[in-house]
């Protein structure tokens, strides 16, 4: 991993060259009489309980950046900007980053991070693309400057809640076990709202915090409530402990286990095959997808770093690249002329075809329900799960809540 990921920051600052397929012109005209190169604001968890995911997503805009550049003659600079997984740091080190002269930025893993760092970039009349998932990014606290990639809590609930019950009509009883903070709130209340509809009996929750590794007490309160199912609605390094432990007190053989929220590859590759046999896992992208942009991403990584991509780099590339993809097409880096650029903008994503919705700036995708395999039924090594359903769940901007400010 250390070779790849030197191999990759080595290309983060790049110049002239040729991508086959891919031309910027607004961007290339634009860059002739720019002084200096393009700077792209990467405010990731590049420390703390999620530094994985955010060392895999600087990878992904650093891959992002080097096709950008190649094809347009300019250099683009990505900056890591560490933000600890922490709201307060978070917010405080993109204004460091705006006072210095950054605009845009793409990035924010943690709900809490990206709902600040967005409206300290509205504020001073930048551009913030985030794959952080709270409704209230695209909802209540929507603002001109801020898009989000990933499909938010209510999506993923739909996606993964839904059609679980829809497939297992005898599992009536769930136990679910959450993260303290927004966005474990957000796939809470919405896996409240889809049991009470479909007349699912919710036995229980045990709430935990973001430091939290030990998970063998809660998991003791599920099995003394007799699940059916297993939610666990934590994300990265939690949900592996949470799973792993889980596996190890034999929960498998007494209830079915869903990760809502899963960061699929990288995951998958932590746990083992064995651990991740027979669990159901949402997830936001799988390198499995059947569609060129995803098929060129997968070809290219695996040609030049010997590595398939997973959710954080992916989703790191994607909205990285969207930002790119912007500025060419307003032939401005200006943040007024990238927002308008971006705004019901129509593309051939990761997942296909995606959208910008203009309302509330949610890009509305699909989202994909995983079951891990056998290690015996693994074509390849990164072949660990079958895609069981896949489909866009979305409320609209008005019942989300967005009142967007126009500007």
């Amino acid at each position: 991993m250390q070779d790849r990921r030197a191999f990759l920051k080595g290309s983060l600052v790049v110049g002239a060259g040729a991508v086959s397929g891919v031309t910027l012109p607004g961007l290339l005209r634009s860059a002739r009489a720019a002084d200096g190169p393009l700077v792209i604001g990467a405010p990731l968890p590049i420390s703390g309980a999620f530094a994985a995911n955010g060392k895999f997503a600087s990878l992904g805009a650093g891959f992002a950046a080097r096709e950008a550049a190649a094809a347009l003659g300019r250099k683009i600079v990505v900056t890591d900007i560490d933000t600890e997984g922490k709201p307060a740091p978070a917010a405080r080190k993109l204004q460091e980053a705006m006072a210095q002269g950054t605009r845009l930025f793409a990035g924010g893993i943690l709900s809490s991070e990206a709902l600040v760092m967005g409206k300290e970039a509205t504020k001073s009349d930048g551009v913030f693309i985030t794959t952080a998932g709270a409704d209230e990014i695209t909802g209540s606290d929507c603002n001109r400057g801020t898009f989000r990639w990933s499909v938010p809590t209510f999506g993923a609930i739909a996606q993964t809640v839904r059609p679980l019950i829809e497939q297992m009509p005898q599992a009536k009883r769930w136990y679910t076990i959450t993260p303290q903070y927004v966005f474990g709130e957000g796939l809470l209340s919405a896996a409240k709202v889809v049991f009470q509809e479909k007349g699912i009996e919710h036995v229980g929750n045990s709430y935990h915090s973001l430091a939290e590794k030990e998970f063998s007490g809660y998991l003791t309160n599920a099995i003394a409530a007799k699940p059916d199912v297993l939610l666990l609605l934590n994300f990265g390094s939690q949900s592996s402990d949470a799973l792993r432990q889980a596996v190890s007190f034999g929960l498998k053989k007494r209830m079915t286990i869903v990760l809502a929220w899963a960061s699929g590859l990288e995951q998958f590759e932590a746990l083992g095959a064995d651990l991740c046999e027979g669990v159901y896992f949402g997830v936001q992208y799988w390198h499995g997808i059947d569609s060129p942009l995803n098929k060129e991403l997968v070809s290219n990584l695996r040609e030049s770093a010997k590595m398939t991509p997973n959710y954080s780099f992916a989703g790191s590339y994607q909205i990285t690249k969207l930002l790119l993809d912007a500025v060419a097409k307003a032939g401005s880096a200006e943040s007024p002329a990238v927002i308008k650029a971006l705004e019901g903008l129509g593309y051939s994503g990761l997942t296909g075809r995606e959208e910008i919705r203009a309302a509330d700036h949610q890009i509305i995708k699909d989202y994909y329900l995983l079951k891990g395999k056998a290690k015996s039924a693994m074509k390849d090594k990164d072949d660990f799960a079958d895609v069981v359903t896949a489909g866009k769940s979305f409320l609209s901007p008005e019942s989300a809540g967005c009142k967007m400010q126009q500007g």
